[in-house]
């Protein structure tokens, strides 16, 4: 049947009931199944949970209204948000309404349990180890990283030396990674002792701490070699056998330290017969001085040419004169070579500060001591050693005796290379002095520059004792260093070629500051911290405004317009951090950037 057409050339369908009386084709059609039941009249299937009810049914109807209601309500605030004299949640569409198109991510912070105790269960934390002084910050991601040789030791056992060998190019912040070790230290309780500070870095700190200082230098200050010390007075005070085992220890020491004074003026080792003729000589002398009295070196001169039976006896002279003297006659003109030459006005005479046994801290500044004097330089770190290590020492024994509480010990060994040149075989007395640090409760620190300080030594014998102090170190840590350096470094560490060209960067010398400003250098405040096979950990070191006052290693270069004024900060801060009261951050210019946050300069 064709579509009908009116005038108005509209299509009109014809309607196919037009004439059928209602029902006509019966009670039911095809298309009355389509019609979908109310929910009541529908079978429903027997699920898990047994066949539905009409109560189960009136709960279900139920929460689909609940949940209806709660979508118009809340289509509802959004209407109400968006209307024109509303801001919406991400700003008004109109000029300066502020609209953004993808909000900030909220600020992560990093706190400890302490701290952040309710949020505990939201902290995830990372792979930097947290025991032991806090250094910085992983440069990768962004975890606070702590560490010390000391604690890295005892608590976390992830060493089993404590010891720390540091390399690096002058300038980078060897001293003050190290620095932030004395402090960190000291608040545990720690005794830090820096054994020869050249500069000095670590005076003014030390000072802070409560500590002791005491200058060496000609004129200023002096050290008899010969004065058993600490040790001996803890010998006195122990008795029995334990005190005659120390006092044994303590003629060894002091044995130790002449020998490593006469290779210095020699540039080579004495002989061993020569050790034996200083060896009975010192105990000559130990049994005719008056207790409370200590004998120098002028008296060893002297029983050197009397000469007397015990000491004849060793040089197997057999009655003869000239046979005594033609053993002694070398060791006796290296003597007054000492106390004729550079290092007698400073060794001969009695001691002018000893070190105090119950300070928190101590420092011997020998920074007035110049330059070109290597061999006086050497004598005075040795002797500053083997004093330092000597009231280590007698502090355990007096601790093992119960005579005084357990004291741990961290000493720092800066500019190693200077000692290392100064003569052939010093190396086996800085080995002698240091080696037993695990036994003796002590950590220490070795710094020096590169691996080159040892390969400038004069022996093969001397050159391999002193990369074993790299070998036997428990942390080695790494500032920048040029890319040869670090290849032959990583024939004894075990470096991997990525931590290597980091490392290597960071040697790079700044970049051309192009408003004629300070720009820093690429590896200011970056180390890399080896523990045997372990992957390196990368830090930048974080410091304090006190700690930048009080550690700075370039003050000659201060204008003396601003000399007073600083030297002025700095001793305020001091007096402050002395009596424990840190300066108002809102005091300028003792506070800048107060906090973790002060990364402007690493000195």
């Amino acid at each position: 049947m064709s579509p009908v057409r009116d005038d108005a050339t509209q299509v009109r369908l014809p309607d196919f009931a037009a004439g059928w009386p209602a029902g006509a084709s019966g009670a039911t059609t095809a298309m009355s199944d389509l019609v979908v039941p109310p929910e009541e009249a529908q079978d429903r299937e027997i699920d898990e949970t047994g066949k539905q009810t009409r109560r189960a049914l009136r709960r279900a109807r139920r929460r689909r209204e609940r949940e209806e209601a709660a979508e118009w309500r809340y289509r509802q605030r959004l209407a109400r948000a968006n209307r024109d004299d509303s801001v919406p949640h991400r700003g008004s569409h109109a000029p300066g309404g502020g609209r953004v198109a993808t909000l900030d991510p909220p600020t992560m912070w990093r706190a400890t349990t302490v701290q952040a105790c309710g949020l505990w269960p939201f902290i995830s934390g990372s792979g930097a180890p947290m025991t032991g002084v806090p250094l910085g910050r992983h440069l990768s991601t962004g975890a606070t990283v702590c560490g010390d040789p000391l604690n890295w030791f005892t608590r976390a056992r992830y060493i089993s030396n404590p010891s720390l060998f540091m390399l690096g190019m002058p300038g980078l912040g060897k001293s003050t990674l190290i620095n932030r070790m004395v402090i960190g230290l000291a608040a545990q309780g720690v005794v830090p002792l820096v054994l020869g500070d050249l500069k000095p870095d670590y005076a003014d700190t030390v000072r802070a701490l409560g500590g002791q200082v005491i200058s060496i230098a000609r004129g200023i200050g002096g050290l008899n070699i010969l004065d058993p010390g600490a040790m001996g007075a803890a010998a006195a005070k122990i008795g029995g056998q334990a005190g005659q085992a120390l006092a044994a220890e303590t003629h060894g020491r002091i044995l130790n330290m002449v020998a490593a004074l006469l290779t210095i003026v020699r540039g080579a080792p004495i002989s061993d017969h020569e050790q034996s003729v200083l060896s009975a000589c010192l105990r000559h002398l130990r049994e005719r001085t008056p207790n409370g009295r200590t004998f120098r070196l002028p008296d060893l001169l002297r029983v050197l040419e009397e000469g007397p039976p015990r000491v004849r006896q060793v040089t197997l002279d057999r009655g003869q004169e000239s046979r005594y003297r033609d053993a002694v006659d070398p060791l006796h003109r290296s003597l007054l070579g000492i106390l004729d030459g550079p290092l007698g006005d400073t060794f001969a005479s009695e001691t002018s500060t000893k070190i105090d046994p119950d300070a928190t801290a101590v420092c011997i500044d020998i920074s007035r001591i110049g330059e070109a004097d290597s061999q006086l330089t050497a004598a005075a770190m040795l002797a500053a050693w083997s004093d330092g290590l000597g009231t280590v020492a007698a502090a355990h024994a007096l601790a093992d005796a119960g005579l005084a509480p357990r004291r741990w010990f961290f000493t720092i060994l800066d500019e190693l290379w200077r000692p290392l040149r100064a003569a052939s075989g010093i190396v086996d007395r800085i080995d002698a002095l240091t080696r037993l640090n695990r036994t003796l409760g002590l950590a220490d620190a070795k710094i020096t520059h590169t691996l080159k300080d040892a390969e400038a030594l004069g022996t093969e014998a001397d050159k391999a004792k002193a990369r074993g102090f790299v070998e036997r170190a428990g942390m080695v840590v790494c500032a920048g260093l040029p890319r040869a350096e670090m290849e032959e470094l990583g024939r004894v560490v075990g470096l991997s070629r990525r931590e290597i060209e980091l490392v290597s960067s960071w040697s790079s010398p700044p970049g051309w500051a192009q408003d004629g400003g300070h720009e820093e250098p690429p590896g200011r405040g970056r180390f890399l911290i080896k523990v045997g096979g372990r992957p390196g950990i990368p830090i930048r070191v974080v410091i304090t405004d006190a700690e930048r006052h009080l550690h700075d290693t370039n003050t000659r270069w201060i204008a003396d317009g601003e000399a007073d004024r600083v030297m002025a900060e700095r001793a305020a801060v001091m007096r402050a951090v002395t009596a424990g009261d840190l300066p108002d951050p809102a005091d300028p210019p003792l506070w800048r950037g107060s906090g973790w946050h002060g990364l402007e300069r690493y000195q």
